[in-house]
């Protein structure tokens, strides 16, 4: 190769068909430059839609999430294997690709139901329970040591959110995340926002913005 190292360019699987928008198919932004304009698309292995919801990313991470399930079955399920440590291995393999990118998600109470009821088949498949048992989840939960799927979004967000919080003021994720929009709302109820959403999760915890940030600081200086 003459001393000369080739690099082999990466695609992300979900990029390859990804799904055009009716009508334009692109839009120029001047300079001679134009950019493919779609509905929906992969980026870092969430799913981003023109809509706003978490709609598209929820379901592609569920299906991942199965995916990866089916694949560890045979430990999963396998009675020589502790409900604990199959718990653990659900948490690490299963869970963390089902939630992953969920920090940023704008969730509605159906995202949260769709997520909670793919779990509970996992973990009634893990623990050897048809439905028709009649157990309580929590029970079922309690036997695997893993938390319900709402509180681990909770904590996902406000992760972030204090993770955000200790940006400087001038940092462009700090201004995405304080941004205003202006001019008049469209007719109907407004979608719910990723912000809207945390400052009820501080609510729920119970805190709010000073708070955020005393944590943040006492994380800081912990690190240091």
């Amino acid at each position: 190769m003459n001393g000369t190292i080739r690099y082999r360019s990466f695609t992300c699987s979900c990029c390859l068909n990804p799904v055009t928008s009716a009508g334009r198919i692109s839009v120029d932004i001047g300079a001679s430059a134009k950019l493919e304009l779609v509905d929906k698309f992969c980026y870092l292995g969430d799913r981003l839609s023109v809509d706003g919801d978490a709609d598209a990313a929820v379901e592609a991470r569920i299906r991942i999430g199965w995916n990866n399930f089916r694949q560890l079955v045979p430990l999963l399920t396998n009675k020589d294997v502790s409900l604990i440590m199959r718990g653990r291995l659900h948490s690490s393999c299963v869970r963390s690709s089902m939630l992953h990118g969920s920090q940023t998600w704008p969730v509605r109470k159906e995202n949260v139901v769709a997520l909670q009821r793919a779990e509970m088949r996992m973990v009634r498949w893990m623990c050897c329970i048809k439905q028709k048992d009649r157990l309580p989840s929590k029970e079922l939960r309690e036997r695997l040591g893993i938390d319900d799927i709402p509180l681990v979004l909770q904590q996902n967000r406000l992760r972030w959110y204090w993770y955000v919080l200790r940006k400087e003021d001038d940092d462009w994720m700090k201004k995405c995340m304080e941004y205003e929009v202006e001019g008049p709302r469209p007719r109907g109820r407004p979608k719910r926002t990723w912000r809207e959403i945390v400052r009820e999760d501080c609510q729920a915890r119970k805190m709010n913005k000073v708070d955020a940030i005393d944590r943040c600081r006492k994380t800081m200086k912990d690190v240091r």
